[in-house]
């Protein structure tokens, strides 16, 4: 027999969990000492293992309590519902953390000026990706793996990221107007690395820059929403980059 005090170390389960499990009929002690503290055996012990396992992946301690309790649970049936719930939670959850790295990415383009507005409205439409991609015959643009490298707000990967710190870079800075060697070399860190991610692809991205430098368009094609004055900016710093490399 286990005095509670004993059966608390050797699960690591509190005291105060076992009186709530036995108040629910979920696990009861065998017996009490004169005291009045409860005692368990190896019998409840496992019973425990076998709670605290089913609560890891998932289940609730009503819906554990009858699976203990029934000779007749079909476990095949309840696991299949409980897999397909972790499944659609993870959906979920994917959602949300693609939902933080929007706003983190956001505040990095527009610091201060960030506002939550744009990306709940990112959020209630389509991704760019997709409604890029499903207008890929009035783009003329036929190459679909160059849009898995369009930078995306809610990514993680170290390309978008790069592209998301040049832009905020880039507003940071403008105050030192578009000729400021700060601002060149942010431009042609961007012009290098156009290079490397869209070879031989400029036809398109001349597209994605018109679409991207008006409102409208942008906003049909849910691009995040960079204000027309940071663009002018980065057009005129673009062309005095082009005409210094002559």
């Amino acid at each position: 027999m286990f005095h509670i005090t004993e059966f608390k170390k050797l699960s690591g389960v509190s005291v105060r969990t076992f009186r709530y499990y036995d108040k629910i009929g979920l696990l009861k002690p065998v017996s009490k000492t004169e005291g009045g503290h409860r005692l368990y055996s190896n019998t409840e012990l496992k019973k425990l293992q076998q709670i605290q396992f089913l609560k890891t992946i998932g289940f609730q301690l009503s819906e554990i309590k009858i699976m203990l309790e029934s000779e007749e649970w079909d476990w095949s049936n309840s696991l299949m519902k409980q897999l397909s719930y972790v499944i659609n939670e993870k959906e979920r959850l994917s959602k949300i953390e693609i939902s933080l790295r929007e706003l983190i990415n956001g505040i990095a383009i527009d610091g201060e000026e960030f506002k939550i507005k744009k990306i709940m409205d990112l959020y209630n439409n389509k991704s760019s990706k997709e409604v890029l991609n499903n207008n890929q015959d009035k783009l003329n643009f036929k190459n679909t793996e160059v849009l898995e490298k369009i930078p995306k707000m809610g990514s993680s990967d170290p390309d978008s990221l790069e592209w998301i710190a040049l832009v905020g870079q880039l507003k940071k800075y403008m105050h030192y107007g578009y000729s400021n060697t700060r601002i060149q070399n942010i431009i042609e860190r961007m012009d290098v690395k156009k290079s490397e991610d869209y070879n031989d692809e400029e036809a398109f991205l001349d597209k994605l820059w018109d679409i991207r430098m008006s409102p409208e368009e942008s906003k049909k094609y849910n691009l995040y929403p960079i204000d027309q004055e940071t663009l002018n900016f980065m057009e005129k710093a673009y062309i005095y980059y082009l005409g210094n490399q002559s």
